[in-house]
């Protein structure tokens, strides 16, 4: 498969998914700030969950509601607003429009359609609710279509391993904003408001009904268990990494166990280390820590997913001496 074909299955799914969780979080938000105290405080970790916050203040004055669901929902310069995530992914459909069924493109394409419309409909910004509703729908729509109408190729690997890296940060990041943010005061820890915020944040992950199956009470380790390192909950952190390293060694061909390129390396690490790891460890060593240690290990396993498949290397016949030693010195440090 050619690499610019690979990275755009890879970015189609992410920004599917990116669209999905940030609707997510803002959707399960407002019901909670209806049982809450001091509810205008609550917008600002919605921007803080996506790591755009000096992005946001540079345009912006306040974290008010309706400026923190604009920039979110339908900013077409934030990158990870929904309305940019859907533009985005569909851009990258387009060019892969080959490799894509019928099914896919149209689905894509319609959910295009009515995320620009009611980006266009002031009744939209008044009531959104039923807006977030519906990018949730066409995610699942998405992700169903995919799954019944794809061969389980390379397409189908690198658009699985985008969705599940992903939804393993957003995952984490919602969890992460809970902890620290979210929280109204130290004195609530244990109150019912507490209980509130931790039951929204596993409906924020469809989590709520799942969870509850398996612990019954709802308890802030048990949750962080669940959210982390449960290894059968498709939206847990510790489920998504199994499944990326599924299909990038089914990319690959290299067994299980095993690594051939850097990308392997990170993530199989990762992957053992959360394996491995007890919710009393997180705790222990901070909740924070562990999960700002998780997302830079993501992002370092993206970049090396980039440097394994998507980045043109140079022929080392048509380099100088010079470079060629350049360059096999990287290759050696990789």
């Amino acid at each position: 498969m050619l690499s610019r074909v690979a990275s755009s299955m890879y970015w189609l799914s992410r920004y599917v998914e990116r669209a999905e969780n940030v609707a997510r979080f803002i959707e399960v938000n407002q019901n909670l700030i209806l049982d809450l105290p001091d509810a205008q405080q609550q917008w600002e970790p919605l921007v803080v969950t996506t790591g755009d916050d000096e992005e946001f203040t540079s345009r912006y004055k306040n974290f008010s509601k309706q400026n923190v669901l604009e920039f979110l929902s339908f900013d077409l310069k934030n990158g990870s607003s929904i309305r940019s995530c859907v533009r985005a992914a569909r851009e990258n459909a387009r060019s892969v429009r080959g490799n894509l069924s019928t099914e896919i493109w149209e689905g894509l394409n319609t959910f295009y359609l009515e995320i620009s419309n009611a980006a266009a409909d002031p009744k939209t910004r008044d009531d959104p609710q039923e807006f977030y509703q519906n990018v949730k729908r066409h995610s699942h729509l998405l992700l169903g279509i995919m799954d019944a109408t794809m061969s389980r190729g390379e397409g189908w690997h690198f658009s699985h391993l985008g969705r599940m890296l992903e939804r393993a940060d957003k995952t984490s990041r919602i969890l992460d904003v809970k902890y620290y943010l979210l929280l109204p005061s130290p004195d609530h820890v244990g109150s019912p408001i507490d209980e509130t915020q931790w039951s929204a944040v596993l409906r924020s992950t469809s989590a709520l009904e799942m969870y509850r199956k398996k612990h019954h009470t709802i308890l802030p380790p048990l949750v962080v268990d669940f959210l982390l390192l449960d290894r059968e909950f498709p939206r847990a952190a510790h489920y998504c990494l199994q499944a990326a390293d599924e299909s990038l060694h089914a990319i690959t061909g290299t067994p299980q166990g095993t690594f051939r390129n850097v990308a392997e390396q990170r993530l199989g690490q990762l992957r053992s280390e959360i394996a491995f790891t007890h919710v009393s460890e997180v705790i222990r060593a901070g909740l924070h820590e562990f999960i700002d240690g998780l997302q830079i290990r993501l992002n370092l396993i993206g970049d090396g997913i980039h440097e394994s498949f998507f980045m043109l290397r140079p022929h080392a016949a048509e380099l100088t001496p010079q470079a060629q030693g350049m360059y096999q010195q990287q290759q050696q440090q990789q």
